[in-house]
């Protein structure tokens, strides 16, 4: 079933049929293809930017707090996503498996993925945890003033105790995402964002005999919301009748299944590669950066925050497009998967060129939205430049990813992503950067701009290559299926 969510055309919403695949009788035509992934796009866009609305909300607040603290949520941030993203990356193999299963009508193998699905992010969780714990070898790399690694150490140690939520949240949100019915996953992160902002002011400015914990608070309002976030999606599990075609409660206790679990860790571990490699392009950049001084890397920040925020509406199709072509698959309609993918990158780089330009237009008011410092202001304009010029390329990155990891093609984007983030982005940047080949660059491709300038390039040869590699696992896909050769 494609619900209402996903196809304005779709007049119903109903509890699917135990009896057959729900995609076998969905009509989705080359005229509405675009209208029905942007009508699920547009719930999953809400709740992503809700969620990444968090963090800035922290860059904001600690920024007003003081300009030590906001560098150093910078670093402690830089560390938590790079332990944090690529076990979320591990956490998303329940996406195109609860796509399949749910196009091809195998409910039972959804619910058994549910219940393999919280062991998953509970094992997972435990060595993620123990990272965050003991961050002290992280810190040095980074070489950060003391006053910095003390508030980053406490900051990271808070959010130890809030990663088991967050994983476990990762089963509900998937499955409601590959189901084409991302509502209430909107609905309990936008309520979560704006929980975040009365708990930030508690926890980072002091009131109510609370500490002002200044950036560690930040990570306090955090753990408390990923655990109410939690306790909503179990709710919603429990008592919406939606739900009852899988039998979650009724069936019992589930123990762990190593087979299962290995299935998922075999297109888990590609996908966490992935989201690790992306993610730690940006890590080590603000490390290295933090190295020049505060001011440098605090700019940084925020230019990184703009990035990330732009990053959500790609992001959102894509999520919207894989789940409607892995439903596709499930359901043996392949040409019917090509022609949504099509779609969905059309859309995605539309939306993308918008967005590019009014950022442009407007970088000054955006900028100063974050800061009234002079100083880090003139240090975060010139980089804006670099995010806006990739954002047109990275919208056919992001989406040709996602669609491949509904075909569960997940090892050569993983090689992908390391010879292009890595070796072009990370290892091209430092070079820049700090000039190490005595290239005598361009006064705007050295310091933190080298880093964004390579990171640029790499976007540009991912896009490239990842819609080739797409291609060709479309081609190869519809062949199998035809018996031919």
């Amino acid at each position: 079933m494609v619900s209402s969510e996903a196809a304005g055309h779709l007049k119903q919403e109903h509890i699917p049929s135990l009896t057959g695949s729900p995609m076998k009788n969905v009509r989705l035509t080359s005229s509405n293809l675009t209208i029905s992934i942007a009508s699920l796009a547009a719930p999953i866009l809400i709740g992503l930017l809700a969620a990444v609305g968090n963090p800035v909300l922290d860059t904001i607040m600690a920024a007003r707090f003081s300009a030590t603290d906001l560098a150093a949520l910078a670093v402690g941030a830089s560390i938590y996503v790079s332990i944090f993203v690529p076990l979320a990356g591990i956490m998303q193999s329940l996406t195109p498996t609860f796509g399949q299963f749910y196009g091809g009508g195998k409910f039972e193998d959804m619910r058994d993925t549910v219940k393999q699905g919280i062991w998953l992010a509970l094992f997972i969780a435990v060595i993620g945890s123990t990272l965050l714990s003991f961050p002290g070898q992280l810190l040095a790399f980074a070489k950060a003033p003391p006053e910095l690694v003390e508030k980053a150490t406490l900051y990271l140690r808070v959010l130890a105790f809030s990663l088991p939520a967050s994983l476990c949240f990762f089963v509900y949100s998937t499955l409601n995402n590959a189901i084409a019915r991302p509502k209430m996953v909107m609905a309990i992160q936008v309520s979560g964002f704006f929980l975040k902002i009365p708990l930030n002011i508690v926890f980072i400015f002091g009131y109510f005999g609370v500490p002002a914990f200044g950036g560690p608070g930040c990570a306090i309002a955090t753990c408390i919301l990923a655990w109410l976030m939690l306790a909503a999606g179990i709710a919603i599990f429990r008592f919406d009748s939606f739900y009852s075609f899988l039998h979650l409660f009724s069936t019992g206790f589930a123990r762990p299944r190593w087979r299962a679990l290995k299935e998922l860790l075999k297109l888990g571990i590609p996908m966490g590669m992935n989201s690790f490699i992306e993610v730690t392009s940006f890590t080590f950049m603000a490390l290295f950066i933090a190295r020049i001084g505060v001011d440098i890397v605090a700019g940084h920040q925020i230019i990184a925050n703009i990035s990330t925020v732009l990053y959500m509406l790609p992001l959102a199709t894509a999520n919207a497009t894989s789940a409607l072509v892995a439903q596709s698959i499930g359901a043996g309609r392949l040409p019917l998967a090509r022609q949504i993918a099509f779609s969905g990158q059309r859309l995605a780089a539309g939306i993308a060129i918008i967005m590019a330009s009014a950022s442009w237009l407007l970088r000054h008011q955006i900028i100063g939205a974050y800061t009234s410092n002079e100083i880090i202001v003139a240090t975060a304009l010139p980089l804006i430049v670099f995010v806006c010029s990739y954002q047109f390329f990275f919208s056919f990155q992001v989406t040709s990813a996602y669609i491949l990891r509904a075909y569960k093609v997940v090892l050569a984007p993983t090689i992908l992503y390391f010879l292009t983030f890595w070796c072009v982005g990370l290892g091209g940047g430092y070079v820049l950067a700090f000039d190490v080949l005595s290239l005598s660059p361009p006064a705007n491709t050295t310091g933190a701009g080298g880093f964004w300038f390579a990171y640029t390039i790499s976007v540009v040869l991912q896009s490239m290559s990842l819609m080739i590699l797409l291609k060709y696992i479309q081609r190869r896909t519809e062949r199998k299926a035809q018996g031919a050769p």
